[in-house]
């Protein structure tokens, strides 16, 4: 049965690096930019180096995926059947400045423009918790998927000290129960119908993510 303990995690409330990257970073930055997540928290090449100049631990987030995320929850039974952790995290996306954004801007006025996407972007935090369901005969379906971002420290922090409370509290194999007797009313739904009814029978704010990071 679905146990969950909080982690000590903690956020840092810290939004920038200031550290550059060391021996003046790739001789072609603009190839360390690829692919790059104007929404979310995967970390590009770039990014990447900028996390190790200032000794920041990053962890792949699916597989070829990096990020600076750390575990928010974790299950004491370590369940395989009933409600069971998908995946919980605590994300951050840092911005730039001192020695670090000089070293960007450096780049972006020598013909590197690509390097404003990190030059412009904004620093945020985010929450991620998804409880799936499995049982024996076949019936399968996410229990709660909440994601909740924020460019504000305090306003995220003061969410997650919410949130933590709330998500230790439930009991999931009733709220499982319950949803199940109730498919008709959801499963039919998209995506973001079907979130909203979720977070309605939960009682909690509707998700807030994806949230575009330029200025």
């Amino acid at each position: 049965m679905l146990k969950l303990k909080l982690t000590a995690n903690k956020f840092n409330s810290d939004p920038y690096w200031a550290t550059p990257i060391f021996d003046d970073g790739p001789a072609n930055p603009s190839e360390f930019l690829e692919l790059f997540d104007q929404n979310g928290y995967d970390l590009c090449q770039l990014e990447q180096l900028y996390a190790m100049a200032n000794q920041v631990d990053t962890n792949y987030h699916r597989t070829n995926h990096v990020a600076f995320k750390q575990e928010w929850f974790e299950d004491e039974d370590n369940s395989v059947s009933g409600p069971h952790i998908n995946h919980t995290a605590m994300f951050e996306r840092k911005g730039y400045q001192g020695q670090a954004l000089e070293q960007l801007q450096t780049w972006a006025d020598t013909g590197h423009p690509l390097c404003y996407k990190l030059i412009q972007m904004k620093p945020k935090w985010g929450l991620d918790f998804s409880i799936d369901y499995v049982d024996d005969q076949a019936n399968v379906f996410e229990l709660l998927h909440w994601e909740w971002d924020g460019f504000d420290y305090e306003e995220v922090q003061e969410k997650k000290d919410l949130m933590d409370q709330f998500l230790i509290s439930q009991d999931w194999e009733h709220s499982a129960k319950v949803m199940l007797s109730k498919k008709d009313e959801w499963h039919h739904l998209p995506f973001f119908e079907q979130s909203k009814w979720k977070t309605d029978f939960f009682g909690i704010e509707k998700e807030r993510f994806k949230m575009v990071l330029w200025k």
